[in-house]
């Protein structure tokens, strides 16, 4: 009964502010989808060069795990002194987070496709480019589909902090709800993050299962 009262109070005071919760979502949505951007233009052609230079594989991979490893808020803050408040140190931090998970994910996904089927496609008379787009990449995608599913999802979720730094998004109402006790609004930031986090993960999972050879 009492998550009943805090639904129903949380709905009231989306009412009340239906014109402010859509900026906020726009600017959640803004901020996660520009540091997936970032991600993907980065980190694919990354990926597919290092799995291209299996010399420079280790160094590359352990600088990433070792991005992996910060926290997000903590990039956010280290961010401040030199992008100021805003939604541009949450952007980096976002992207930072985002990398990762893309640039291992498609590393990983070309380096297993089979030398053997590229081999076969080379003998066919394949150029390099076509050998990447029609044998490689297809092969590759799923894993790299799943790479940008972690990443999209985890995006998404980290978003909220950029409240912290004046940047805005769902944490607005996460942090409002924190600093009143108001747990009703709080609840207007923490349940469409939640769905948002998992409608991405569920259309990313049918993309990778539509990509997959299998399938």
């Amino acid at each position: 009964m009492e998550l009943l009262r805090l639904l129903n109070d949380a709905y009231a005071y989306f009412l009340d502010h239906r014109s402010e919760f859509g900026k906020n979502l726009a600017t959640h949505l803004g901020l996660s989808g520009g540091a997936l951007a970032v991600a993907l233009v980065l980190c694919v052609p990354l990926g597919i060069f290092v799995a291209r230079r299996q010399r420079l594989a280790p160094a590359v991979i352990n600088i990433v795990g070792t991005l992996r490893v910060i926290p997000s808020l903590a990039v956010l803050f280290l961010a401040l002194p030199y992008l100021g408040i805003g939604a541009a140190p949450a952007l980096v931090a976002l992207s930072i987070l985002a990398c990762p998970p893309v640039l291992l994910n498609t590393y990983a996904g070309f380096r297993g496709v089979d030398r053997a089927v590229i081999e076969a496609a080379q003998g066919m008379g394949m150029t390099p480019g076509q050998v990447l787009r029609q044998v490689e990449w297809p092969l590759a995608l799923p894993v790299v589909i799943a790479g940008v599913r972690t990443a999209a999802v985890e995006v998404v979720a980290s978003a909220t902090l950029a409240a912290y730094i004046a940047a805005g998004g769902l944490g607005d109402y996460i942090q409002r709800g924190f600093n009143t006790g108001n747990n009703a609004v709080l609840l207007l930031g923490a349940v469409p993050v939640a769905l948002l986090a998992l409608s991405i993960e569920a259309l990313l999972s049918l993309a990778q299962r539509w990509a997959s050879p299998t399938s």
